[in-house]
């Protein structure tokens, strides 16, 4: 789960790492009470889940409370294109008044997850202020690593030698160090899947602050965290995608022309590249899950085929929790309850099979069967094209 910047500022406060002063706003009277009660120039910044936005004319600074009603009047409610939203954008609804900093250096500090190793990795980098993809498609060698134990988090040695490591000077390494070892502590303690501060910045007078954060949350660990769940932005989500969540189904939007229906993430992933190796583009992935009753396939169904992308549909099932009965069950129910009109192949092997099969003849609707992967994925993608 993705959360606003502002969020993540609020979650690395309570443990300790340094953040601007600031206050989030939804209104341009809200904004201009910010900036006068900050008292200085500020920063004001769209929140929406995407990165680039400065580059979309979502980050502006303000000299004074008037400038910033001004740009807060022009922001909220503005589209904001950026590399990460797409030609759609997104529509600001709220922003982030801050204290503008004397900024000496911009450094990048993030951890991921290293599923080698088993352990968080924190990563750290000169090259602040960079997408940190590009710093390690062009320089590697820039970005320095330590793995440590989520247990014992990361260690002050490893923080100092990070400190060093990005050439932070010495009078600022032990505020350095103690960022970099509480971002560690939020990584751990809030169940995140991807904490990142770019940039992390010094300042003429010595400081050491997380001028931007984004932080992803694990899903799978929110029943732990229920305050967390408050935070989930669902105006910043696909409204496909949160349909298919209200009925446990993992549906994640794409720009192809198949749709798939699948169950298990596996062989949903295997279908979208059979479906690339036979010429075409996968619509969607589409994990109806091990155990999906009839009912959920219908609605499955009905969020894959509310995509006008969607010219033909791949359904490719191993029967194993999920029986393939119960699925042309399903199918069939789905096909004649929304009037499905584009083309469907069904490739199904597994528990109860022959009757799957059987139950999808006897319905006298138009189904085209798959032998195998590969020949649903071709067939599918032939029907696709021909629907134009």
């Amino acid at each position: 789960m993705k959360i606003h910047e502002y969020q993540a500022k609020a979650i690395l406060a309570r443990f300790h790492v340094p953040v601007p002063r600031g206050e989030v706003a939804s209104t341009v009277e809200e904004a201009d009470r910010a900036a006068k009660q900050i008292g200085r120039s500020v920063v004001v910044k769209a929140q929406i889940h995407a990165g680039g936005r400065g580059k979309g004319g979502g980050v502006k600074v303000a000299q004074d409370a008037a400038q910033t009603a001004e740009l807060a009047r022009t922001m909220l409610g503005m589209r904001l294109v950026t590399h990460q939203t797409g030609p759609a954008g997104r529509i600001v609804k709220r922003l982030l008044i801050e204290e503008t900093l004397p900024i000496e250096r911009e450094l990048y500090l993030g951890i991921v997850l290293d599923r080698v190793q088993g352990k968080p990795v924190f990563m750290a980098s000169a090259a602040g202020g960079m997408e940190i993809e590009e710093v390690a498609a062009r320089s590697p060698e820039a970005i320095l690593k330590e793995a440590f134990d989520p247990a014992a988090g990361l260690a002050p040695f490893q923080a100092r030698k990070l400190a060093f490591g990005i050439g932070i000077p010495p009078a600022s390494v032990n505020a350095a160090a103690a960022a970099m070892i509480a971002l560690a502590q939020a990584y751990v303690s809030i169940d995140a899947t991807l904490a990142e501060i770019n940039p992390f910045v010094l300042t003429t007078d010595g400081k050491a602050i997380a001028l931007d954060a984004k932080i992803v949350l694990d899903d799978n660990a929110l029943y732990r965290h229920k305050d967390l769940i408050e935070l989930r932005d669902l105006d910043e989500e696909d409204p496909l995608e949160v349909e298919a969540s209200r009925f446990g189904l993992n549906y994640i939007k794409l720009d192809g022309t198949v749709g798939c229906m699948v169950n298990g993430a596996g062989l949903a992933m295997a279908t979208m590249d059979i479906i690339q190796f036979a010429g075409g583009s996968p619509a969607n992935f589409l994990d109806v899950g091990g155990g999906a009753s009839a009912d959920q396939v219908k609605n499955a169904f009905r969020i894959l085929l509310a995509d006008s992308n969607v010219k033909a549909v791949l359904i490719n099932i191993f029967g194993g929790i999920l029986r393939c009965d119960t699925l042309a069950t399903g199918v069939v129910a789905a096909a004649r309850d929304l009037h499905i009109a584009v083309p469907i192949v069904v490739r199904m092997e597994g528990t109860n099979v022959e009757a799957g099969r059987q139950i999808l003849l006897d319905s006298g609707l138009n189904f085209t069967v798959g032998a195998d992967m590969r020949d649903a994925a071709e067939k599918a993608v032939k029907l696709a094209a021909a629907q134009g």
